[in-house]
């Protein structure tokens, strides 16, 4: 079992900035391919960040791409996210989720999920 905690998320600016954290418990964090999706209201859930067991790989979705960051500290056993430029179209729920291959993060098919942390951002 993989327990999976986010935090950072609130409510911000557009333009503005926030970092969003995802601590993990239980089996080896290093083991696993993180992922970031985030699901808005009335909207299906969406990939947004993907990154490989030593975070040597990182896939991002283009909605995204040149905006957030995704990057691990496996000695910390933390996954994060730096949102930057942040539009109005950002407002979600955002997850993280754990899966044995960075492919089945980027299809959606996670072993784990956290329970989410909400980003709104105003305009």
């Amino acid at each position: 079992q993989v327990q999976l905690v986010e935090s950072g998320g609130g409510l911000v600016q557009a333009g503005g900035s926030l970092r969003l954290s995802c601590a993990a418990s239980g089996r080896t964090f290093s083991s696993y391919a993180m992922g970031w999706f985030r699901q808005a209201p009335g909207k299906e859930r969406e990939f947004v960040a993907a990154i490989s067991w030593t975070g040597g790989g990182t896939h991002y979705s283009d909605s995204v791409k040149g905006r957030f960051t995704i990057s691990r500290d496996n000695a910390k056993n933390t996954l994060y996210l730096q949102m930057n430029s942040l539009k109005p179209e950002d407002t979600a729920v955002y997850y993280c989720a754990a899966a044995t291959l960075p492919s089945k993060v980027v299809a959606g098919n996670c072993d784990y999920w956290g329970q989410g942390t909400q980003v709104t951002v105003s305009s």
